[in-house]
C-alpha cells in the first residue's frame, strides 16, 4: 500500500517524506540549514540525490539496508528541499561538495560510503576528491563521469533559464500538472515506471511554491560545469584508493555505459553492474535490485 502524505496548517503536501527514511532532523551548517533523515545502525551510508529530487528518492532502498547499516539521506538544496539556504549560499559544484563534507563533519563522520544518483553523483565525486581519506566507498548511479557533460545537453534550456529565479520558475511552472511531469520533456526520461503522487509532488512543487528554494536552485543549475567533474575525476583516477562501484541502468538516455566502462578501467578499484528496466532514477524504477547491488558492494572486501 502506498503511503499517503499527512498535511497540517504548517506542512503542505509537497513537504511529505516517507516514514521509511526515519525521522527528520535539521542541522545548522555554515551555508544554511540542512534537513536529513536517518535510520538503522552500523557503518554510515550517505545517500546523495540530484536536481529536483530529495531524500524520498531512497525511500524504497533504505528499509532494505537499515538492518545492517546507518542510512542517512539529506535533502540537499537542489530544488526539491524545504529549508532554503542563506542569502550568500554557494551553489557551485565546489560549494555543494563543501556542503556535503561540512555535513559529514557536523555529524562526526570520518569514514563513510557515499551513494550518488544523477547530478548527486557528480557532487559526490567532487566531495570525495576534496576529502578522499574519509570515503571508504563511492557508489555511483546514472550520473556524470569525467567524459559526460554536466548538465547533460538535454538540460541546457534549464541551465539557461536558471540565470534568474523568475525565469526558472516560469520554465518549470507546467510541472504543477502531474501529467506534464510524466512526459518526456520533464521526468519522463528519468523515471520509467509510475511513482506515488506524494513523491512526485515532493520533487516538483517546492521550487514552485518556495521563493528561497527557487533562488537556491537557480544558483545550482546555472553554475553546473563539466570542468569540475572532470577535475575531480582526474584526482580520483590518480589518487583515490577506495572502492568505486557503478550501478548503471541499461536504458539511461543521459549517461552512456561506454563512458562508465572507460572511467572504471582507469580507477584503481572499480566495478560496474547494470540494472535492466530502469531509467536514471534507478532507485525509483528498480529499488529492490538497486538495494541488492548496493548491499553486495558494501559487503564486499575490506573498506
Amino acid at each position: 500500500m502506498s503511503e499517503r502524505p499527512s498535511t497540517t496548517d504548517r506542512m503542505p503536501a509537497y513537504a511529505w517524506r516517507s516514514v521509511e527514511l526515519g525521522p527528520a532532523t535539521e542541522i545548522a551548517l555554515g551555508q544554511g540549514p540542512l534537513r536529513f533523515h536517518e535510520c538503522g545502525q552500523g557503518r554510515p551510508i550517505i545517500f546523495v540525490h540530484g536536481w529536483l529530487a530529495n531524500a524520498n528518492l531512497w525511500r524504497k532502498v533504505v528499509p532494505r539496508l537499515a538492518g545492517r547499516w546507518r542510512c542517512i539521506a539529506p535533502d540537499l538544496p537542489l530544488g526539491a528541499h524545504l529549508a532554503p539556504m542563506h542569502a550568500d549560499f554557494d551553489g557551485t559544484p565546489d560549494g555543494i561538495a563543501r556542503l556535503i563534507n561540512e555535513f559529514l563533519d557536523a555529524l562526526g563522520i570520518d569514514a563513510a560510503t557515499l551513494v550518488g544518483n544523477d547530478s548527486g553523483g557528480a557532487y559526490s565525486q567532487i566531495a570525495t576528491a576534496a576529502r578522499p581519506a574519509r570515503i571508504e566507498r563511492l557508489i555511483l548511479n546514472a550520473c556524470e563521469t569525467p567524459y559526460d557533460s554536466f548538465p547533460p545537453a538535454q538540460f541546457k534550456a534549464l541551465q539557461d533559464a536558471a540565470r534568474t529565479p523568475d525565469t526558472l520558475a516560469a520554465l518549470l511552472a507546467p510541472l504543477r500538472d502531474p501529467t506534464v511531469r510524466h512526459s518526456p520533456a520533464a521526468f519522463g526520461r528519468l523515471i520509467k515506471h509510475p511513482i506515488d503522487s506524494a513523491a512526485s509532488d515532493s520533487y516538483a512543487l517546492p521550487i514552485l511554491e518556495m521563493e528561497g528554494v527557487c533562488r537556491d536552485a537557480s544558483r545550482v543549475f546555472a553554475s553546473a560545469s563539466q570542468a569540475d567533474v572532470a577535475a575531480a575525476g582526474r584526482r580520483l583516477i590518480s589518487g583515490f584508493g577506495g572502492a568505486v562501484h557503478f550501478i548503471w541502468p541499461t536504458e539511461d538516455v543521459f549517461f552512456s555505459l561506454e563512458n562508465v566502462q572507460r572511467y572504471a578501467s582507469e580507477l584503481q578499484r572499480a566495478t560496474v553492474d547494470v540494472v535492466n528496466d530502469a531509467f536514471a532514477f534507478t532507485p525509483e524504477d528498480q529499488p529492490a535490485r538497486f538495494a541488492e547491488l548496493l548491499g553486495a558492494a558494501l559487503a564486499s572486501g575490506a573498506p
